[in-house]
């Protein structure tokens, strides 16, 4: 079959068409949304702009992470890159430890720092904030 170019997946996985789409979608609903002041409408475009251009990239090179242009045949691919299983075994292990702990930690700053600072509460408690 060989790799006739890094675009070949689109053609194979029409589906994967949806990636670039939802890129220039987000995109478009965060200029028309930050310029209603919509703040989490417009958090979700770039969200959504993010996931698609990323996504846009690995549909596109898989199964290469770093192509040869000199030659496909040396190119480093997904299955040349993996590490070993026990490395993968203590990663997952880690992961599962460290994960839940950091979105606990960025969970509570976000409730301690939820709110809105107008320069009125900055007047009202300028002895207090720092």
């Amino acid at each position: 079959n060989g790799n006739h170019g890094w675009m070949n997946n689109y053609s194979t996985y029409p589906i994967t068409i949806l990636a670039p789409v939802a890129g220039i979608l987000g995109g478009i609903i965060v200029v028309l949304a930050a310029g209603k002041n919509k703040a989490g409408l417009s958090f979700l475009g770039s969200s959504l702009a993010v996931i698609g251009s990323i996504l846009t990239a690995g549909f596109a090179l898989f199964p290469f992470l770093m192509p040869s242009s000199l030659n496909p045949a040396i190119s480093l691919t997904m299955w040349d890159a993996v590490s070993s299983k026990n490395t993968l075994t203590v990663m997952t292990v880690a992961a599962c430890i460290f994960v839940p702990l950091i979105l606990i930690y960025t969970t509570w700053c976000y409730y301690k720092m939820w709110g809105v600072i107008t320069n009125k509460h900055v007047q009202d408690n300028s002895h207090s904030l720092y």
